[in-house]
């Protein structure tokens, strides 16, 4: 395997390349359509995530060996699907399976064939049915949009009002379009939320490092809902015997009830978990991809095995195993003004560029302006990266970078890790 082709322009294709790269000096990448900061690493395509045709096109032209697929909207959509039906190994799910992630209404379905712990719902396309259902629920209670949104489609509601007025939003006035066409109203879960990333060939898993992401807009997880301001890897409550336990009671039961509906999962299943006071780890969503930004923190602690282990999973071949380096990573995402609901674009970019050594600065909403001046294009726009032995190292260098890195409007929360600050 010498040749890789990552797909998306994100932080996480940032990351991934990086990964890729540090791993093997010499291997031949390409990203597409990728961001500035993958154009160091790889050779950046001028196609889109959406563009099947194209990337099918690269692919046979280039030679790729393997195609890692970053975002969900085209797993969701086939681009796994187009790309075998032609030959290629890609790493990700097809879209039988991305349904896991493209709605919430199905991955519900089967987590209670699978007993798979989530929490009680009940799914909807009815304004006056949801409405209903909701005045008898006991509060507080979460509201979701069953399809992609962005990681903004869950909604924690205090009250049964509260909880009616998005029900309203999502199926009467379409505030998230298609996919809160169908909503799914659940109990509330307690506990810490806690992120579980395994490469799976659809039989076997490999776990890498768990991380907890942080998706409030401002400190002390307060204000709105974002797609992810930060995240930190690993996190002590994981220990070896509560993600054995997510593997025997959540992972393995759920890929052997996809399988068993004709819908194989190959690449990453990614379990969005709210663990209990009592150690119960309830579902809270899944996902059929690397999160984002938790990746920007998970894959710097592997030390090496990444691209042998997306290889075999892809093919479906017996899992090999990866190495894993000491000590934590903590990322902070840095925001745009505006940022979630109106994220304002074209402020330039400073990046020191005597950041330590153990900073990687990833690159999510950037691009080039006509002058080749670094700006800002997107909602989240950089996320800042801090190694150490410890959390607080990890979390020190993070912050110190993050407060370096200059743009007009800049938004950041200080407070990563903030939990696992409290518990050392």
């Amino acid at each position: 395997m010498r040749r890789i082709l990552v797909v998306g322009s994100g932080g996480r294709e940032h990351a991934l390349c990086w990964a890729l790269r540090r791993e093997q000096p010499t291997l031949e990448l390409w990203c597409a359509p990728g961001n500035p900061g993958t154009e160091s690493l790889a050779t950046n395509l001028p196609v889109s995530t959406n563009d099947f045709g194209g990337l099918a096109d690269q692919a046979r032209q280039l030679g790729i060996d393997l195609t890692i697929v970053g975002p969900e909207a085209p797993l969701a959509a086939g681009l796994a699907d187009h790309l075998r039906a032609q030959g290629r190994r890609v790493f990700g799910p097809l879209a039988a399976a991305a349904r896991i992630e493209a709605s919430k209404a199905f991955a519900k379905e089967v987590m209670r064939a699978a007993s798979v712990p989530t929490a009680a719902s009940a799914t909807f396309t009815d304004l006056d049915e949801a409405i209903k259902y909701v005045n008898h629920h006991p509060e507080p209670l979460v509201v979701k949009a069953s399809g992609l949104a962005a990681g903004k489609g869950a909604v924690v509601c205090a009250t049964r009002t509260d909880a009616a007025d998005t029900v309203r939003a999502m199926l009467g006035d379409g505030a998230f379009g298609e996919a809160g066409r169908t909503v799914v109203i659940e109990a509330f879960l307690e506990g810490e939320e806690l992120s579980v990333f395994a490469v799976t060939n659809g039989r076997e898993v490999r776990l890498l490092p768990a991380a907890q992401d942080h998706k409030r807009l401002l400190e002390g997880d307060a204000g709105p809902n974002t797609g992810g301001m930060g995240a930190y890897a690993p996190v002590s409550f994981a220990t070896p015997a509560l993600l054995d336990r997510v593997r025997r009671e959540v992972l393995e039961p759920t890929l052997v009830e996809l399988e068993r509906r004709g819908a194989p999962f190959r690449g990453v299943l990614y379990a969005g978990l709210m663990v209990h006071p009592d150690g119960t780890p309830n579902v809270v969503e899944f996902n059929c991809r690397l999160g984002d930004p938790e990746t920007q923190a998970v894959l710097p602690l592997v030390r090496s095995g990444l691209a042998e282990l997306f290889w075999r999973a892809a093919g479906g071949e017996p899992l090999s195993e990866i190495e894993l380096a000491p000590g934590a990573a903590v990322t902070t995402v840095l925001a745009a003004r505006g940022y979630p609901d109106r994220p304002e674009r074209g402020a330039v970019i400073d990046i020191p560029e005597d950041l330590p050594d153990n900073v990687e600065v990833f690159h999510a909403g950037t691009s080039r302006d006509d002058g080749g001046r670094l700006v800002v294009s997107g909602g989240r726009v950089l996320a800042v990266t801090g190694t150490g032995g410890t959390f607080s190292e990890a979390q020190a260098a993070s912050r110190a970078a993050a407060g370096r890195i200059v743009f007009s409007g800049r938004q950041h929360r200080g407070d990563i890790g903030w939990r696992e600050a409290a518990r050392a």
